[in-house]
């Protein structure tokens, strides 16, 4: 059987099936059911370097792959988050054997103009894990 030639004589490419991403991001049902079920949020009310402080709070000792993990973006990302949040003073990174513990400065104050009057301290109190006192 001959293959399908376009109009100028050059044969055409058969179509591919969608991947899962595509369809995911087409918004088409996959194996797993939704997109709307599977995708993440769209919008949070805290930026991912406040999901980081808020991990870093609850567990100084953690692993930044896990910090990603529970954040939801790459280990890279978190790396240079966490040095963002290094060089604006709100947490100081101190190496404990092959590892790395993250201090909070609970008494740096917020960036943005219109919640400079609040500490990190509140933030972490606020919306950290249950037992947080600043």
């Amino acid at each position: 059987m001959p293959r399908p030639t376009s109009s100028s004589g050059r044969r055409r490419r058969p179509p591919t099936r969608p991947t899962a991403t595509r369809r995911r991001r087409a918004g088409t049902r996959t194996a797993l059911g939704t997109a709307a079920a599977t995708a993440p949020t769209a919008w949070t009310f805290l930026s991912n370097h406040g999901h980081v402080l808020v991990c870093l709070t609850g567990d100084p000792a953690a692993r930044l792959r896990d910090v990603a993990e529970a954040v939801g973006i790459t280990e890279r990302a978190v790396q240079k988050i966490v040095t963002d949040l290094e060089r604006a003073g709100v947490l100081v990174r101190r190496r404990e054997g092959r590892r790395n513990r993250y201090e909070i400065n609970r008494g740096a104050a917020l960036r943005h103009p219109l919640e400079s009057h609040e500490t990190v301290g509140t933030l972490v109190r606020l919306v950290g894990p249950a037992g947080i006192t600043a």
